[in-house]
């Protein structure tokens, strides 16, 4: 029942959760190894006076050396207990110089910690020493090129770019594209690099292709639009001119403009292109050199930067591509996320196959690392003494005794047990000799 009731709780309201049972399990363990502990000085002592009273009793000579061993060993038990103890708190309440040192010395202790971890692990030697055995770019590339690590690296980025984009403002996004896009367009001039632009296109022909296709449309109008010329031709004729002279006159010309849209398609080499191509040409120039050109230029990308149309579609540039980037984040099948996975995992695997790309990875993660901890090993290590002098000075004793304090209880035992061994040999060796 209680398994029901723990699997149903929300979230964040676990009356037991992972960190607390860990440290009462702890707690546990301590005082265990503390009852263990005390079981080996409550056996020595009983030893001691069980012997103590045999001896009275005119026993053996052997009592002797096992009351020894029980006395020294008792000895060596308390004076363990005494050492321990000191650590943390002073034995029996008594203020004795040189106890409860942790309590007592918790900020020393913090700063030659935080000086030793910034010698022996901030330092630019052993920061390079350890990311050269690391071999970071091998094993980067080995774990990319799985798939499934892949995908994860990709789901971690979409989450990251949700929480961005979500977190932006839309007011504060347009003003920086405002100041970062817009403005450097209206502050450049926009005839000389399209000047250059133009001339590059009619250096390398492209422009014919735009020709022949406007050559093209104009020929198949004019083909497709017989009644259009004959009304235009009889509109503007004279009100005293015979019709059937009209509708001639109209056919001749309608004829002479079809010949010649005829004769531009067919053409490449027809005066009206050559003609087009002078145009085009001058045009780049004058777009470069002719200040009048330049002018002109200008005043057109003024009006179209402030048209109203053009206007909406700057102000809306950013909702349509922050929707765009939420639902390829969102959808795992999208094709960013797709390409994203897919470049990961490539990248993974030239890692692996490409020595100098995986040289030159290294250096740079190894560039970086030696840079934060030669910039900010202080800040880094200030962390730790910073947080030991916020410590309580008792409960830092209580946790340090938490961790720590399972594995001293064996000095007390093995004080017992040497201190016995000990009492036994002295006792022996004054035997032997006197």
């Amino acid at each position: 029942m209680e398994q029901t009731r723990s699997a149903v709780a929300p979230v964040g309201r676990s009356t037991r959760p992972d960190a607390q049972q860990r440290e009462e399990a702890k707690r546990r363990d301590l005082r265990r190894m503390k009852l263990v502990a005390l079981s080996f000085l409550i056996g020595a002592t009983l030893i001691f006076l069980g012997t103590s009273w045999a001896q009275s009793k005119g026993a053996p000579a052997w009592v002797g050396y096992v009351r020894a061993a029980a006395e020294a060993g008792m000895v060596g038990a308390l004076a363990d207990w005494f050492a321990v103890t000191a650590l943390f708190r002073h034995p029996l309440g008594l203020k004795i110089p040189h106890t409860a040192i942790i309590p007592n010395k918790k900020d020393v202790l913090g700063n030659s910690l935080g000086d030793f971890v910034g010698a022996n692990f901030l330092s630019e030697p052993v920061v390079r020493d350890k990311l050269r055995r690391v071999e970071t770019s091998r094993r980067v590339g080995e774990w990319l090129a799985r798939p499934e690590n892949a995908e994860r690296v990709t789901a971690e980025v979409a989450t990251v770019v949700r929480g961005a984009v979500t977190v932006l403002r839309d007011e504060d996004v347009q003003a920086v594209m405002e100041q970062a896009v817009v403005r450097q367009v209206v502050d450049k001039e926009w005839g000389p690099p399209l000047g250059r632009l133009l001339q590059q296109v009619l250096t390398d022909g492209a422009h014919y292709r735009l020709v022949d296709l406007v050559v093209d449309r104009a020929y198949e109008w004019v083909r497709e639009n017989h009644d259009t010329v004959l009304r235009v031709v009889s509109d503007r004729a004279p009100s005293w001119s015979p019709r059937f002279v009209d509708t001639m006159l109209a056919d001749k010309v309608y004829g002479e403009v079809l010949s010649f849209a005829w004769a531009v398609k067919t053409d490449v080499n027809h005066p009206m292109r050559l003609a087009v191509d002078r145009f085009l040409a001058e045009f780049a120039q004058d777009l470069q050199a002719d200040p009048e050109t330049m002018a002109r230029a200008e005043t057109v990308k003024r009006q179209l930067v402030e048209h109203p149309e053009v206007r909406k579609v700057i102000d809306s540039a950013w909702s349509t591509a922050k929707e765009m980037l939420l639902a390829a984040a969102e959808d795992p099948s999208s094709e960013l996320r797709r390409r994203v996975c897919a470049g990961l995992a490539s990248f993974g695997r030239r890692l692996q196959d490409d020595p100098a790309l995986a040289q030159k990875v290294d250096g740079w993660v190894e560039g970086a690392a030696t840079y934060v901890v030669t910039r900010y090993s202080r800040e880094i290590t200030t962390i730790i003494t910073d947080t030991v002098e916020r410590w309580d000075a008792e409960e830092t004793s209580r946790k340090i005794e938490l961790q720590v304090g399972r594995d001293l209880q064996f000095i007390r035992i093995n004080g017992t047990v040497v201190g016995a061994l000990a009492g036994l040999a002295i006792y022996s060796v004054a035997q032997a000799l006197f």
